[in-house]
């Protein structure tokens, strides 16, 4: 079947099917719900690798010469329970401070420095805030980033020096609002990091369990990825010692990635005397404080709960006219709230939402980066082919540009894409926000190939299938967007912490 013969009878079963045809009900369920796996190679898995004996109890904190070698996810994933059905027209309860752990002052501190300083980065040229920046609203204002190998912040960032950057970051920075929140069970565009369904308190992660460690939270052991990611921090091979260790496996060990970039850490006499006084003796400072000290401070300084919204929901304040209708379409007749539930406004599952594929994929080929095929990755399960998480809402209006690639920096049209993303597919303008990099490849090049524009198609038939069509006018959009305004929390876009002076290593502070 043809692209567009695709989107002709696709469109036009919905339509019977909302008329009461159950014949064209029935052709839904068989045409586009039971997904085939033809067309989709799933995505390779590695070869298991055995584990270092049974690591110690949670409490102790291991030096890493008792860690594994190596410790890669398992092939597959078991599939989280169903989420509880939605009501209609109910508003979530207002977030509390139980919602939210009780900040550490002291080691919020210091993960500002280290949220700030490029010495965690392989080449020592990108840290944390350089993609997640508060001038940004905690992301870095374009589709799709520079990491190692540039120089700036934004869409102003450009490639430099002999490592200069000859990649895009494959997927959209994602914001940080309320990532610390006790709710919180999947982390990524593609939930890599997550709670472990089966076993309470476990988190599974692209390193396997991380048992040896004394991580805080969830949000703790989000933070040891992005550093060995070549694109946003490591680096190339060849390039520096962490990039190397990254491409060799060595993760964990005295001589892995992350052992190293605890070394660095220590060695700056900032650092060591500020985790010896946080912990009230001496020792090495180990991956797992610095990844607790980035987790501390981003429960802290990215924290959203004081919108107007928020003060609604407490009986504060009113919304304003045009809001409030936005906020009854949100939660009745637009269906907002089937995936955007709860007092986060997220279900936290994947979604195949039919965003248009720009930039260089995030799946591997023999080629490099030629796809994102999102949650499949991870599960292997192919009804995850294209799905991604839902992303909570606080502050959205100010993180654009949207969607797990970007590909979208106009609200409106990125909601009119999400009522249908079928035809929005088949319909996308290029839109994306991007920093200068000559490539021999366009960003929009996947968008030209017939195969995959199809399977993401295919991937987000089977999805919409299972809702309600929502056909709204361009003045219900405004409405829409006016209560997503209500979303923004002032005080914490202005920032708690803040941006430091300097940081302990000495180089530049992204600003």
């Amino acid at each position: 079947m043809k692209d567009g013969d695709f989107f002709t009878a696709f469109s036009a079963l919905r339509r019977l099917e909302q008329a009461g045809d159950p014949q064209a009900s029935q052709m839904l369920q068989d045409l586009f719900l039971t997904p085939s796996g033809q067309g989709m190679s799933p995505p390779v898995a590695r070869a298991p690798v055995h584990v270092a004996a049974a690591p110690p109890a949670a409490s102790t904190v291991v030096s890493p010469s008792h860690a594994p070698l190596r410790a890669p996810r398992p092939a597959a994933r078991p599939a989280p329970p169903d989420m509880t059905p939605v009501t209609q027209g109910v508003l979530p309860r207002p977030l509390t401070d139980a919602d939210f752990r009780t900040p550490d002052d002291q080691l919020a501190r210091i993960g500002q420095l280290l949220f700030f300083d490029p010495i965690l980065s392989g080449n020592r040229d990108v840290a944390c805030a350089t993609c997640h920046h508060p001038r940004h609203a905690s992301g870095d204002g374009v589709s799709l980033g520079l990491g190692v190998g540039a120089q700036g912040l934004g869409q102003a960032r450009r490639p430099v020096g002999i490592h200069a950057a000859s990649r895009r970051i494959p997927r959209n920075a994602p914001a940080l609002w309320n990532l610390g929140a006790r709710d919180v069970s999947v982390l990524f565009h593609d939930g890599r990091v997550e709670m472990d369904p089966e076993t309470p308190g476990a988190v599974l992660t692209p390193q396997g369990p991380l048992d040896y460690m004394a991580l805080d939270s969830l949000l703790a052991a989000q933070a040891l990825f992005p550093i060995l990611a070549a694109e946003e921090m490591a680096g190339q091979t060849g390039e520096n010692p962490i990039a190397d260790a990254v491409a060799a496996e060595r993760i964990h060990g005295d001589d892995g990635a992350w052992a190293m970039l605890a070394a660095r850490i220590e060695a700056l006499p900032e650092y060591d005397r500020a985790f010896t006084q946080w912990r009230g003796t001496t020792g090495p400072v180990t991956i797992d404080e610095i990844a607790n000290a980035l987790a501390a401070f981003i429960e802290f300084e990215f924290r959203a709960d004081q919108t107007p919204f928020d003060q609604y929901l407490r009986e504060i304040a009113a919304l304003s006219s045009e809001a409030g209708e936005g906020m009854r379409l949100f939660f009745g007749r637009a269906n907002c709230a089937s995936c955007h539930s709860g007092p986060l406004l997220s279900d936290q599952g994947f979604h195949a939402m039919g965003q248009p594929p720009i930039g260089p994929g995030k799946e591997r080929d023999d080629d490099g980066y030629t796809r994102d095929i999102g949650r499949y990755a991870v599960t292997q399960n192919p009804q995850d082919a294209y799905a991604f998480r839902t992303p909570m809402l606080r502050n959205v209006m100010q993180t654009g540009p949207w969607g797990h690639a970007g590909a979208f920096s106009d609200m409106h049209a990125f909601l009119r894409h999400h009522l249908d993303p079928v035809a929005g597919l088949a319909a996308y303008q290029p839109q994306a926000i991007l920093p200068v990099l000559d490539s021999a490849e366009s960003d929009y090049s996947a968008m030209q190939d017939a195969h995959q524009r199809a399977a993401i198609t295919a991937a987000a038939a089977r999805s919409m299938a299972q809702r309600p069509l929502v056909i709204l006018q361009d003045d219900e959009i405004d409405l829409l967007i006016a209560f997503l305004s209500t979303l923004d929390d002032a005080q914490a876009l202005q920032g708690r912490l803040g941006v430091p002076d300097a940081v302990p290593s000495g180089l530049p502070v992204p600003d």
